[in-house]
């Protein structure tokens, strides 16, 4: 590998890096507004989300300059590729962190419900995916991210929990119904993040072992189930 190509590749992944680091704090900052039913917390992630839209296009560019240029194979390839789609997934979990802070919003209006704290888990395991899969990025750690995908299994159930909870608030209060449906899309939206932070930790896999490791955890819990 000619020093050129490693010079760009490392001012490729330090560009990821800036926007991970952003789009963590969008969604800790949207959860944490969920939990607590602050709506004025939301303006700090709606105003991040332009700068996350011109990163992202920018670190696009960049591979496909990379991939152009330098024409790189074997890992320098998988590091490319894994940028390239780690970068689609951070843009799309900040979009869900907007919608979530949307969701918010919307609640602020609503009478207040009264949920388990099964939601500040399932926020709190969705916030702790994406930060260890980020970390299994930098750390190289195919192990790393295999526990988070793992974690999937937690959130997904976690949200059918919710879901039971809600059905039984629409059932017995009809006043608030309303407010109901827009946590029903806010769990939605955080179970979405968790899947993003799989698919992150997914392309670390890959990125380690040359494997594509896509739906490998749907198969674990599969398995798990038949026993």
């Amino acid at each position: 590998m000619s020093k050129h190509l490693e010079r760009d590749l490392q001012n490729l992944e330090r560009q990821l890096l800036t926007q991970a680091s952003v789009v963590e704090g969008m969604i800790r900052t949207a959860s944490r507004a969920l939990c607590q039913r602050q709506a004025d917390l939301v303006w700090e992630v709606i105003k991040q989300e332009q700068q996350v839209n011109a990163r992202e296009v920018l670190i696009e560019e960049e591979c496909l300059k990379i991939l152009a240029l330098h024409q790189p194979v074997a890992i320098d390839l998988r590091r490319t590729a894994a940028v390239l789609k780690i970068n689609g997934d951070l843009e799309r979990i900040a979009d869900l962190a907007v919608n979530l802070g949307e969701r918010v919003r919307s609640l602020a209006e609503q009478p207040e419900i009264h949920l388990s704290d099964n939601l500040e888990k399932m926020a709190t395991i969705t916030v702790e995916m994406v930060r260890g899969a980020l970390d299994a990025f930098v750390e190289f750690d195919a192990d790393a991210a295999e526990k988070v995908c793992r974690r999937d299994n937690e959130v997904d159930d976690l949200n059918l929990k919710l879901i039971d909870e809600l059905h039984e608030v629409m059932r017995t209060r009809s006043d608030l119904v309303e407010a109901a449906l827009y946590f029903f899309s806010a769990t939605r939206h955080i179970e979405r993040i968790a899947d993003h932070a799989t698919n992150i930790a997914e392309d670390v896999i890959y990125l380690v072992e040359g494997e594509i490791a896509r739906h490998r955890h749907e198969e674990i819990r599969q398995d798990k189930s038949a026993r």
